[in-house]
């Protein structure tokens, strides 16, 4: 049996959770064929919170055996985010099987903690430059991850005027390589997030 997932993230760019998705239920010794919808090509440009997306999604009619739904904590509580995905899918898909993914505060918390997949994503992975990247739990505390992986990016990068200002155009898809990349047993798998992240998915996957 093939488990079809669907996943849903907050951008295109967290896509590169689907690999890891696949590799957690591989793990569990499920089959699975997971869809992650770009929901700006298909029409559905102002689908943009978690019910929007499934009312988007049930529009064309398919089925999914397990819905995977990433939501950052942001400023939130996690269990908020918990509460609010779960009460989406209970309006859009009442009763379906469902995982939440709630990062603290933002997904960019986790890739902090990848310094070599940061200088090979920067296009300089013999940089000496110091990076002064938080360790271990203090990452979840960052008011704005985003911003310093954005600012950090461009310091392992090297770069200066014009080239630094284009590399930092790509941002999207250097955040994208970084979460494909993402070691699960690395430091991230030391964050609660992670931890609960892989547990619900695994538990999702085995009573499917």
């Amino acid at each position: 049996m093939t488990i079809r997932m669907l996943f849903t993230g907050e951008g295109t760019s967290d896509d590169g959770l689907v690999p890891h998705v696949e590799s957690i239920a591989s793990r569990s010794g499920a089959q699975v064929s997971v869809t992650s919808p770009d929901f700006g090509r298909l029409g559905f440009t102002g689908a943009h919170s978690v019910i929007e997306k499934l009312r988007a999604v049930r529009k064309f009619g398919d089925d999914y055996d397990l819905l995977v739904v990433h939501r950052d904590a942001d400023r939130e509580h996690p269990q908020k985010r918990r509460n609010e995905i779960a009460d989406a899918v209970a309006s859009e898909w009442p009763g379906h099987p469902h995982i939440a993914v709630v990062p603290v505060r933002m997904l960019e918390a986790w890739l902090l903690l990848d310094e070599a997949g940061i200088r090979q994503v920067a296009e300089n992975p013999n940089g000496k430059t110091k990076l002064a990247l938080p360790k271990g739990h203090s990452v979840e505390k960052i008011a704005d991850p985003k911003k310093l992986l954005k600012d950090t990016l461009a310091i392992a990068s090297g770069y200066s005027g014009r080239r630094l200002e284009n590399f930092q155009k790509r941002f999207p898809q250097h955040r994208h390589k970084l979460l494909e990349r993402l070691d699960p047993y690395g430091p991230v798998s030391q964050l609660p997030s992670w931890q609960t992240f892989t547990e619900d998915l695994t538990a999702a996957v085995r009573a499917v």
